[in-house]
């Protein structure tokens, strides 16, 4: 039996996934969870195999949780399995050491044979996901204008970003301007909308 783990903050999608799992004769949820930091106390009172992340979740997201589970327990697989089928994400999870990314309206017999893959050792990524990403290559946004867009996403002001991230407005003013260029876009609140859409945030 495959031993999986399965988190998602929202309770009836979790229980959806875990009963169509569970009718696979190979496959045994033993575990579900809400949280980033449920997965990790999880992992240490469950034996598990493999562990479903969804992206967004409280108490650490799917993609800080694998990148924690590569370190602490590096005998698991990571799985993610999300709404948010953004190409950016893809590169940062298999960074982050999950072995595959896959988005939740993946029919019940691919998202079991994505489990027997990863645990077989194979990487699996949605095929749809995987040309996006190569198509739109590596984020090219620095980290300080990540942090930046970050910000202006809230719709602060120059002055309220320059504050929250302990720069100069001008150099605020700099890094938005380099954003605003690398992302074609018009104004800081594009800018930031178009890098959050490719997971570049």
């Amino acid at each position: 039996m495959i031993r999986v783990l399965l988190a998602d903050d929202q309770a009836l999608v979790r229980g959806a996934m875990a009963a169509l799992l569970r009718l696979e004769g190979d496959i045994d949820v033993v575990v579900e969870v809400g949280t980033g930091a449920e997965v990790l106390r999880a992992v240490k009172e469950h034996e598990v195999d493999i562990c479903l992340l969804d992206i967004e979740m409280p108490d650490g997201d799917g993609i800080t949780t694998a990148r924690q589970l590569s370190r602490q327990a590096p005998h698991l697989k990571s799985l993610i399995v999300t709404t948010f089928g953004r190409p950016g994400y893809v590169r940062k999870a298999l960074e982050a050491g999950a072995s595959g990314f896959v988005v939740k309206d993946t029919p019940a017999p691919e998202l079991a044979a994505a489990i027997r893959s990863v645990q077989a050792g194979q990487r699996v990524i949605d095929p749809a996901l995987a040309a996006s990403s190569l198509v739109e290559g590596n984020n090219p946004l620095t980290d300080r204008e990540q942090d930046v867009l970050r910000e202006a996403l809230a719709g602060r002001s120059v002055a309220a970003i320059a504050d929250a991230v302990h720069l100069s407005n001008g150099t605020v003013r700099n890094y938005l301007s380099s954003a605003i260029t690398k992302t074609e876009t018009a104004n800081r609140l594009h800018a930031a909308r178009i890098a959050e859409r490719n997971g570049w945030l």
